[in-house]
């Protein structure tokens, strides 16, 4: 009998890229999907017909219970979030509200429902926050420098109660950055690889950006997903971090796209509004991951300026998709 899996947010980049791997394994496969009144379903079109979507909201108790029930999950994935860092200052409480508290509404739902199945928290980098020493891993302290990345800490330590207080199979994976180009357009490095394919299409000028000096460690989400997977195989339940192990300042993401399209001059084409720029800065984000290496067997593989190639070279190849064929009025 096939194994069932629940995967909340999905029709983000994650959910999609995991539900397509589960898919590949054999799994019957459930997403948990938010009813809106325009379909979020751009990422996943293309398995709509593979798998089976359920309506809930992390904010409502009943919605979870009812998608575990139908589900009858052998593992939960746990994507879904409010997981825009600057929206979490404009909007602190909702942020807490479905990243932190929603997350405990899912556990419950697991402890009543389906007490033998294995649960992932998609943890974040952004938990570190003002980190005190590099790179960080499974013991580095937590000092969280948003709304956002306090919520995910939240959510964190309830996965680890849960676990504890009631021997349940729950894992967190503590994931640095991970980017693709189905990353939402609210996102750093799609808001540049679509730009810079713009400008290099005569589309538009300029980027508006902020601190050009922070550094991220940026992976490839579907490589990030199979260490999800792999989390919820092993014999025990236990928390990962998930990185690279290079760290790259936003300004040489920059810089690195636009020498895709042949401008060296790229200063010229971005412009930086305060708006951007958070209240209080993370810097410099570097994991190691080689608890993962060593228990779980996983490695990225796709390194920085393969992933930034990637982005860019998508972004290029969808403008150029959407312009009519010439000779065909575009009207």
């Amino acid at each position: 009998m096939a194994r069932s899996a629940l995967v909340t947010g999905a029709t983000g980049q994650d959910g999609s890229y995991l539900m397509e791997l589960l898919l590949k394994k054999g799994y019957e496969v459930y997403g948990l999907v938010r009813r809106l009144s325009v379909p979020n379903i751009g990422n996943i079109q293309h398995i709509l017909e593979d798998v089976t979507l359920l309506d809930g909201d992390l904010i409502d108790q009943s919605s979870l219970n009812a998608a575990v029930r139908e589900s009858h999950p052998d593992e939960i994935y746990s994507l879904a979030a409010q997981s825009f860092v600057a929206t979490s200052f404009v909007q602190p409480v909702l942020t807490g509200e479905i990243t932190g508290l929603g997350v405990v509404r899912l556990l419950e739902a697991l402890r009543a429902y389906a007490p033998e199945a294995r649960f992932y928290q998609a943890s974040s980098s952004e938990m570190f926050g003002r980190v005190d020493r590099e790179p960080q891993d499974e013991t580095t302290p937590f000092h969280p420098r948003s709304p956002y990345g306090v919520a995910k800490v939240y959510a964190y330590w309830a996965c680890v109660n849960y676990r504890e207080a009631h021997g349940l199979s729950i894992s967190n994976g503590i994931l640095f950055n991970h980017e693709s180009a189905r990353r939402g357009l609210e996102f750093l490095t799609r808001k540049v690889s679509q730009g810079v394919a713009r400008i290099h299409a005569g589309l538009a000028k300029t980027i508006s950006l902020g601190n050009l000096d922070a550094k991220r460690d940026w992976g490839y989400a579907p490589e990030f997903v199979d260490l999800m997977w792999r989390i919820l195989q092993h014999k025990e339940p236990d928390d990962f971090v998930g990185a690279t192990g290079e760290a790259h300042s936003v300004r040489e993401f920059v810089a690195e796209a636009f020498r895709l399209v042949g401008i060296s001059n790229w200063e010229k084409h971005v412009t930086i509004d305060e708006k951007n720029i958070r209240p209080s800065e993370v810097y410099n984000l570097r994991g190691d991951a080689s608890k993962a290496k060593r228990v779980l067997g996983w490695e990225p593989k796709t390194r920085f300026k393969d992933l930034v190639r990637i982005m860019v070279e998508a972004e290029i190849g969808s403008l150029e998709d959407t312009r009519p064929a010439k000779g065909v009025p575009s009207g």
